[in-house]
């Protein structure tokens, strides 16, 4: 089974709002997920990022594979930089 990071979208039309969900990579984008890490509201001002940093680098040392856009929101996290440096 492979595991991917992405984002699901959630909120009204034209008022998005993400959650950061752990997901099996066959499973449609607002479908079923294994567990949510975390949020990202691009709507707000400021953009507000909450990421559960524990959980993250967990899922990433399990072979969990991130997305391009929740691979740069981990990267603004500095999630990324840590999993490097722990590898």
């Amino acid at each position: 089974m492979a595991v991917k990071i992405r984002l699901n979208r959630m909120g009204a039309k034209k008022k998005p709002f993400y959650r950061l969900v752990i997901a099996d990579e066959r499973s449609p984008r607002d479908g079923r997920f294994i567990e949510t890490i975390g949020y990202y509201n691009p709507t707000a001002n400021p953009v507000e990022i909450k990421v559960d940093e524990e959980k993250a680098l967990q899922w990433l040392k399990e072979g969990a594979k991130p997305t391009d856009t929740a691979r740069n929101i981990l990267k603004g996290q500095g999630i990324m930089k840590k999993f490097a440096e722990e590898k």
